[in-house]
């Protein structure tokens, strides 16, 4: 962790301010010696002689030296807190509990939504699967959307339930640093405990986006067509449809596009959703008729809002199989992707579909996650003999143990932050 430790230290500490703190020090130092010298210039009765100086004298709070507090500087900065959007649609319930399973940590926060598509039975099971799990219950930090949404496939349906998610983890507060979206056909290839431990190193305002401004034929395809999502009025899903009319590409925003799935930082996500400025509902309004929205909403966001523009970190954190040039889908990954997944050093992979066998090697491999259980962390103390949970007894939920998935992780993230890959490439 070397690299990131330089990162981390270097937000921390910037490089001229120990020579600040030096100053200050000194100068504070010269004030307190001359208003002692002040205070015991006093008249024979014992009456300074300057009694304003020496009220200033006794009070502490008047010394530069009583603000100054040394950060303390430490290896191990305290993890940071993930929260959640984990989605799915028909036939898709089993799939959502593991992937929550393998994403489970204390410290984090997990939405889960299954859509209207869904018979009311599937949503119920993962409603009650979720209510009688021990460690879900133990800590309160798994939630499930009852009031299922409409979601339709390329519609802008998908934005709003990103969007309503997001407005639920802020609603329900909790100490969290970052958004992730996924789907039931994700599946992480770190343990949380690498990831966690791997992002405490970095600065909590980076936004993981896949983004250009480059949008080429997406201009005549996507930007240019108006099309209407049944999802946002009807009760039943029906695919959109386009109306023959055409427009213009905006001029007062630049348009943006790139991938679905993100990782977004907390006052980000504050701004999208509080919109303190109208740019995020402008934009919102805009994508409404936008075919694949949730691929151009947020990343035109992100790129038109000055504040933001330079915490863009131009990656999905995803292992994705595409065909060159990329197809509609991506490929649906199996076993004989196994050691490209390994090798990409991503935190996550899709496209993964139903009970495939790769999952189980990437259990055993990379998560050694049990069946039915959750993947084991620095907070599991409890015993791993004769099939028993360790989960099951609880210790410091902080205590974070990476593994190998750390190292890789680290070498992605150093890769994606260095001066060749930053800066040069946000927002452009």
């Amino acid at each position: 962790m070397k690299k990131l430790r330089s990162y981390y230290m270097h937000f921390r500490h910037p490089p001229n301010m120990e020579r600040r703190w030096i100053f200050l020090l000194a100068i504070g130092s010269m004030v307190s010696l001359f208003l002692l010298f002040l205070s015991l210039m006093t008249s024979p009765g014992g009456t300074s002689l300057f009694p304003f100086y020496k009220s200033l004298a006794v009070s502490s709070s008047f010394f530069v030296e009583s603000k100054l507090h040394p950060v303390p500087v430490s290896s191990l900065p305290p993890p940071p807190r993930f929260a959640y959007l984990i989605s799915g649609s028909i036939g898709e319930g089993n799939m959502l509990k593991r992937t929550l399973e393998a994403l489970y940590h204390p410290i984090n926060r997990y939405v889960l939504h299954l859509d209207l598509e869904s018979p009311p039975e599937e949503r119920l099971d993962l409603q009650n699967y979720v209510q009688n799990h021990s460690i879900f219950n133990k800590f309160g930090n798994v939630k499930v959307i009852t009031k299922a949404n409409l979601v339709t496939y390329r519609g802008p349906t998908m934005v709003a339930t990103t969007l309503h998610a997001a407005a639920i983890l802020l609603r329900e507060g909790g100490d969290w640093d970052w958004f992730i979206n996924l789907s039931a056909s994700d599946y992480p290839l770190v343990t949380q405990d690498d990831l966690l431990h791997t992002f405490s190193f970095l600065s909590r305002d980076l936004n993981f986006i896949d983004h250009t401004s480059n949008i080429g034929w997406k201009e005549s395809q996507r930007a240019k067509p108006v099309i209407i999502d049944p999802g946002l009025y009807m009760s039943k899903k029906a695919d959109v449809f386009w109306i023959t009319q055409r427009r213009s590409v905006p001029t007062a925003f630049k348009l943006f596009t790139g991938s679905a799935w993100m990782a977004l930082s907390r006052p980000f996500i504050d701004y999208c959703i509080w919109g303190w400025e109208n740019l995020p509902r402008i934009v919102l309004m805009y994508y409404a008729n936008f075919i694949s929205s949730p691929e151009g909403y947020f990343h035109t966001v992100v790129c038109n809002a000055q504040q933001f523009q330079n915490t863009t970190v131009n990656s999905d954190l995803h292992f994705i199989s595409w065909d060159n040039p990329p197809k509609q889908h991506p490929h649906h990954l199996n076993i004989n992707d196994m050691q490209r997944m390994v090798d990409s050093n991503a935190p996550f992979a899709r496209k993964i579909v139903g009970e495939d066998p790769v999952l189980d090697e990437i259990d055993k491999k990379l998560l050694h996650k049990r069946p039915n259980m959750v993947v084991a962390g620095g907070w599991c103390i409890g015993s791993h003999e004769n099939g028993t949970d360790p989960c099951s007894i609880t210790g410091n939920t902080n205590v974070l143990k990476p593994g190998p998935g750390a190292k890789r992780l680290e070498t992605l993230i150093s890769s994606l932050l260095s001066k060749e890959n930053f800066r040069p490439r946000q927002c452009k």
